[in-house]
């Protein structure tokens, strides 16, 4: 169903989040009208960092004025005739405001989008099995608009009550001025005759007496209101101490804690427009009592009277000082992470972003950002508030940014493009910590002022660690690093550091959520994968999962030691596996045709109770990224006795010659996927259709399959004892077959001690024919075609 008709469903809070989002940036009629053209568009695919995306921005935008323009040419009627008006009027409104800066056209809608379907999709949970996890976030939603409200009251309250401050003060100066009149008056007296004096100063002296008595009442009546007033300031800076510490120490760090499982391949962090229209809030509210704090604190000075007032206003200037400082300077954020694992003198980009800075006018002043490489004992250091003396671990170029305003979405952020790790300066290493164990942080930092100019702050911010490497081989190790770290890592923790070891479940969570990520698949490991992985990572050989559910693995486990018996690691082996299917395997993962995880000894058991030319796909247990084909075939050297057969590893080499399911089609004795599906039934989709039919390159072509497929039968003694798997009676039909051909390997060089097929061994084939293939057909194999 198209969002807007969903959104259209929307009630509460979220249809007025909904509405919120429109406005003269874009009328919600132009989102009502076009409502499938504009969720047509690919307003996703532009990239907004990226200046040289414009031109397309400005294309969509031409697009968008003619869709309007033709919607109204054809709206009749009377009421079409005002539609047709207002339509016109968008569309001369659009093209004037986005004309030269497209790209913020398609910000605008792609955080509308974004903002519709997650209202639209947070709607539709909670009447899901999820919906008690959607009601509970509801609940906290609603109590911290609650607390707003109970904020905008309280505020409300002390605005009128200093406002009543005031003018009770006023007229209370206005009396003082009168006594001082009266006292005047009664000063001038001493010049008058004394007859007069008598006559005029009983009624000046009874004048005084009331003005003072009066003046003394009101100056405790004021007092009494300053203090009540104080009372009520301290009252609203614990609910707002309170409500901050909820949105910045929760529901920030959240925020930030799933972004960094977003770098292990965790569900996006979700946007920022909640928490950023929560924090401005609270910068709204926080400006206000601290301007009423203020004139609070003039009005003490225009009119002084002895009591504990002055000490109670400077310790809630203090206090309201102190929120606005920890406010702002938690969120100067990172919105857009650079990559963890950097390789030097590479482009990468990120993104910054001061979540009150348009509330607090930060952008009349565009603020710059500036960033610095430092390394994990630098950045504990700076923690500490120790002295750095700006101190760096290398140097990156174009490390300077202004921050830029964006005023249909009210975000203040400064976007590094084009950042270039130039060098790094490494430390010393401790005991077997290897280069691409060392963390290190990008460091964010600017200067500003609000209020003009009356609070400055210098604000900094850290990226999550990067491990920087310089040869695309060490990103195996560094992403290790990375994966331990943002699975692992605890909030507030001191720089960098995590656990040495970890329990087998919470490993098993990081890399499934890792596989899935970076296989783009929904099927991720099975309860049977992670069995099999732990007995690799424990060599075990128990089949019972809670046999390892309170076992651990230490980071040495994982990535320093080799696993028994094997130069590789853990994870070295696993990482394989992922690039593996990711690159090649994708699809047949997803189609659950590949089982992979499962030892030689476990296929065997499992082929041996199926008809002969069933097979299975396993990845190899002793090559770092490859895959095998798993048969049961009869043995020919020994009447009725059946056995497994397994081909050598095929990796990312082979497959970006022939794919595997061609490869699975080429060879003709495989039959049945295991348990029991016919292979074309799950492959045929994925083999590549023939070019031609009975041509000479195809014969070629064939003859090339034929060969690579059927040299194992070539040269071989059948009294050897060495089996063949081949089917003899399948062969290419344009092809004749030659009996011998002396480029091959005997069979013996071949096969390994477990029957494995090594086609290193007979490269040199591969390469000879596909060197033949590469010259013309009829020179090179016309004496052996029909």
């Amino acid at each position: 169903m198209a969002v807007w008709i969903q959104a259209q469903q929307l009630q509460g809070d979220a249809l007025h989040q909904m509405q919120s989002l429109y406005g003269q940036h874009f009328p919600i009629e132009v989102r009502h009208y076009l409502s499938q053209w504009i969720e047509g568009q690919l307003w996703d695919a532009i990239d907004l960092e990226n200046p040289q995306e414009e031109f397309k921005a400005k294309r969509l935008l031409d697009s968008l004025i003619q869709e309007l323009q033709n919607k109204a040419e054809h709206q009749v009627g009377e009421d079409g005739f005002l539609l047709k008006i207002k339509l016109g009027h968008y569309a001369s409104q659009l093209k004037s405001t986005y004309d030269r800066c497209p790209l913020e056209l398609v910000r605008c809608i792609k955080h509308i989008l974004y903002t519709e379907q997650r209202l639209v999709r947070e709607a539709t949970n909670s009447s899901s099995p999820v919906g008690g996890m959607m009601d509970s976030m509801s609940q906290k939603y609603q109590q911290i608009n609650q607390a707003f409200e109970e904020l905008r009251l309280l505020t409300q309250d002390t605005e009128n009550d200093l406002r009543k401050l005031q003018h009770n003060q006023e007229y209370f100066i206005i009396q003082y001025q009168e006594s001082l009149r009266i006292q005047a008056q009664l000063t001038s007296l001493a010049t008058l005759p004394p007859a007069d004096r008598q006559l005029r100063e009983p009624a000046l002296l009874s004048k005084r007496a009331t003005v003072e008595t009066w003046l003394t009442r009101e100056a405790n009546t004021l007092q009494k209101y300053r203090l009540d007033l104080a009372e009520k300031h301290q009252k609203t800076l614990q609910l707002l101490r309170k409500q901050q510490t909820i949105i910045l120490d929760d529901e920030l760090i959240q925020w930030k804690r799933r972004q960094q499982l977003a770098g292990n391949g965790g569900p996006p962090e979700g946007g920022l427009d909640i928490l950023q229209s929560w924090c401005e809030k609270l910068a709204e509210t926080i400006w206000q009592n601290r301007q009423q704090i203020r004139r609070a604190e003039h009005l003490r000075q225009q009119l002084p009277i002895p009591g504990p007032i002055e000490e109670l206003l400077n310790e809630l200037n203090s206090t309201i000082t102190d929120i606005i400082s920890a406010l702002v300077t938690s969120t100067f954020i990172i919105e857009k992470q650079p990559p963890q694992v950097l390789k030097t003198q590479t482009k990468f980009a990120a993104t910054v972003r001061l979540l009150v800075g348009g509330k607090l006018n930060v952008h009349m002043n565009p603020p710059q950002v500036k960033a610095t490489i430092i390394s994990e004992q630098q950045a504990k250091a700076l923690l500490k508030n120790e002295n750095t003396r700006n101190d760096s671990s290398g140097e990156i170029l174009n490390n300077n940014c202004v921050m830029e305003y964006h005023q249909t979405t009210g975000t203040l952020s400064a976007h590094f493009r084009n950042m270039s790790l130039k060098r790094i300066k490494r430390s010393d290493r401790r005991g077997a910590e290897s280069v691409t164990e060392e963390k290190f942080t990008i460091l964010f930092e600017s200067q500003f002022s609000v209020g003009g100019n009356e609070l400055v702050f210098q604000v900094k911010t850290l990226s999550l660690p990067v491990v920087v490497i310089v040869h695309g081989s060490q990103d195996n190790n560094a992403t290790a690093t990375v994966l331990w770290d943002n699975a692992f890592a605890e909030p507030g923790r001191v720089p960098f550091l995590v656990p040495d070891k970890v329990l087998w479940p919470q490993l098993c969570d990081a890399i499934n959520m890792k596989y899935k990520a970076e296989v783009q698949s929904n099927r991720g490991l099975s309860a049977e994968n992670l069995v099999f992985l732990a007995q690799k990572a424990f060599s075990s050989s128990s089949n019972n999962p809670d046999d390892y559910r309170n076992m651990t693995m230490t980071w040495s486990q994982f990535n320093r030691e080799s696993l028994p018996g094997r130069n590789f690691t853990f994870w070295q082996w696993f990482d394989g596996v992922m690039e593996l299917t990711k690159k090649h395997l994708k699809p047949h993962w997803n189609d659950g045709a590949i089982l992979g995880f499962v030892n030689k000894q476990q296929a065997q058991d499992m082929l041996m109770s199926k008809p002969n030319g069933t097979f299975l796909l396993r990845f190899s247990d002793s090559e770092i990224g490859g895959i095998t084909i798993a048969w049961v075939a009869e043995n020919p050297n020994k009447a009725g006795e059946r056995m497994v057969w397994n081909l050598m590893p095929y990796t990312t080499k082979d497959f970006s010659i022939r794919s595997l399911a061609d490869r699975i089609s080429d060879l003709n004795h495989l039959l049945f996927l295991y348990p029991d599906r016919p292979k074309d039934e799950v492959f045929s989709k994925y083999y590549t259709p023939p070019l031609c039919k009975q041509s000479s390159v195809c014969t070629g072509c064939c003859y090339w399959i034929y060969l690579i497929s059927q040299f194992a039968t070539a040269n071989s003694d059948p009294a050897s004892g060495n089996p063949t798997y081949m089917d003899h009676s399948a062969s290419p039909a344009p092809v004749n077959h030659p009996h011998t051909y002396s480029i091959y390997a005997p069979i013996d060089s071949m096969l390994d001690a477990d029957g494995d097929f090594d086609l290193d061994d007979t490269i040199d084939v591969a390469r000879h024919v596909e060197e033949l293939l590469r010259r013309p057909v009829e020179s090179q194999w016309g004496g052996q075609q029909s």
